[in-house]
């Protein structure tokens, strides 16, 4: 394939890289492989390897038929939809104030601002709106392919530089993972939970899918369509696993934890690179990390009133018959999830620890549910036969979903029975 028309044919893939390479790879990975060390690295794996069928249903349902996975419930019933709408309404404030925290910590010690936590995460959601405002997908669509190559860049600079210092760990401050104690548990369930992405992601790149064609009136086959889609999902699992090796090389075993504290957070995260790599690349690695989860909050905040948009219209069908110069819609609901998520920070914003675990944990207690719908969606008579998952495929997504409730049901009963 021409180099030219790889480059057109990336964009929603990327822009789901660009949600999933945020808290979950930032945050989650460093702390499994500064806590851990090693010890979580093929639970890594085998989350990204149990959840790819159902966020490759997105880009496929979207590529076939023109049309978002929305559209794909409503299709199999109004249930459906009802369902993603409740649990989307249940995970998208924490969501959003978690990645909005992180950011925040990030700004506020690169620039050294000392403003209240939850102010500065309300400036930057602002910000964040007004880019929105500027252009929607199209902004979306360029912006992306900038920052994911320059973390990626900077990533494997950062993980070469610390594999040549060795891997040392101080017996006395070194810790495996324990099955049985309830703080590695509830890590691990955090962890799974955003490992790489909460499945709703699905839904928000079969929209991206949808909105590329028609802001940029470029329609790529079935097979394009999955290549741009495993082009960033493969760079998320590669990232989460450079993480993590940052993580255990430079911090495990040293005796230093990683803060609850945002500000603090962000200085041992940027920390990471610049012990590998030298202080030279400070102001790079601090540019790369603060794009990368501003280009998370700027995903997330898209793709919520993306989803919430058509949901209202197909429970309220007069609100897409209201007539407006502008998309009154959408601004509704990004208005009311911004509000929503500077609300949650404004009770829970002094531990970033908790927002995130408080998020991820809710990703992984709805996935299975999510994990069915998008099954059922592209098993569905009214998706083209040619579009519809070989068997292979089918049994490898059945085989994850039984498994993901399986773990759902154990997490459970160890919670809440024991």
């Amino acid at each position: 394939m021409q180099y030219k028309k790889l480059i057109k044919i990336l964009g929603p893939g990327l822009l789901y890289a660009g949600a999933a390479v945020g808290v979950s790879h930032l945050v989650q990975s460093t702390r499994a492989g500064a806590g851990y060390g090693f010890d979580l690295l093929w639970i890594l794996i085998l989350a990204n390897i149990i959840k790819y069928p159902f966020f490759e249903f997105g880009a496929r349902y979207a590529s076939s038929t023109g049309k978002s996975l929305i559209d794909g419930y409503n299709q199999i019933g109004k249930w459906a939809v009802a369902l993603f709408a409740v649990l989307t309404v249940a995970t998208m404030f924490s969501i959003q104030a978690a990645v909005t925290i992180v950011t925040s910590g990030l700004v506020a010690n690169v620039f050294m601002i000392s403003i209240d936590p939850v102010w500065l995460s309300a400036i930057i959601l602002v910000v964040t709106m007004i880019v929105l405002m500027i252009g929607r997908y199209a902004v979306l669509d360029k912006l992306i392919k900038v920052v994911i190559v320059v973390l990626a860049v900077s990533t494997i600079i950062a993980v070469v530089s610390a594999f040549g210092k060795g891997f040392h760990p101080e017996p006395e401050f070194s810790k495996s993972f324990s099955w049985i104690h309830n703080i590695d548990i509830f890590f691990l369930i955090a962890f799974i939970g955003w490992m790489p992405a909460p499945i709703d992601v699905s839904v928000w790149q079969s929209l991206w899918t949808v909105a590329k064609r028609k802001n940029l009136g470029f329609i790529p086959k079935l097979k394009e369509a999955l290549l741009d889609f495993k082009i960033g999902y493969i760079g998320t699992v590669f990232l989460a696993a450079c993480y993590l090796t940052l993580g255990a090389l430079v911090l495990y075993g040293t005796g230093e934890k990683l803060s609850p504290e945002g500000v603090i957070f962000a200085e041992q995260l940027i920390s990471l690179f610049t012990s590998s790599i030298g202080q030279w690349a400070y102001y790079i690695i601090a540019i790369a990390a603060i794009t990368t989860m501003f280009s998370t909050i700027l995903t997330c905040l898209d793709a919520y009133p993306r989803v919430m948009k058509p949901m209202t219209e197909i429970f309220f069908p007069k609100a897409k018959k209201v007539k407006a110069k502008f998309d009154w819609e959408s601004w509704m609901w990004i208005v009311i999830v911004v509000t929503g998520a500077l609300v949650l920070l404004g009770f829970l914003s002094s531990s970033m620890h908790f927002m995130v675990d408080l998020a991820t944990t809710l990703s992984f207690v709805t996935a299975p549910l999510l994990a069915f719908l998008n099954y059922k969606v592209v098993t569905d008579k009214h998706l083209p036969e040619e579009a519809r998952p070989k068997s292979w495929l089918r049994v490898y997504a059945w085989t994850g979903i039984v498994f993901l409730t399986a773990f759902t049901v154990v997490y459970l009963v160890w919670k809440f029975v024991y």
